[in-house]
């Protein structure tokens, strides 16, 4: 149904894929517009206001260690750290 793109990115003006994967993405979640910016330009805004992510300390339920998250942890939830946390969304496959 889709096919990739390419778009020229008005930030750097270099082409850039908007591939058919992003494409039924931006579908799904009702996105009309194509994205004017390659990744790189995209990132770039993104990180432009210089305002670091606040990140909070909290005990792996898993293997008990420390883990630094992007959230408050509220206490009804186990919280993993990245490394359990990727093992448990791989289905343990490594």
């Amino acid at each position: 149904m889709y096919t990739d793109k390419t778009l020229k990115c008005k930030e750097c003006g270099n082409e850039f894929i908007f591939s058919a994967g992003e494409q039924e993405f931006y579908a799904q979640r009702g996105f009309v517009n194509e994205p004017q910016r390659c990744k790189a330009c995209r990132d770039a805004r993104k990180n432009a206001n210089g305002t670091a992510r606040e990140m909070f300390t909290a005990i792996c339920a898993e293997c008990g260690k420390e883990a630094r998250v992007p959230f408050k942890p509220s206490g009804d939830r186990p919280v993993y750290c990245s490394e359990c946390f990727a093992k448990r969304n791989n289905g343990g496959n490594e």
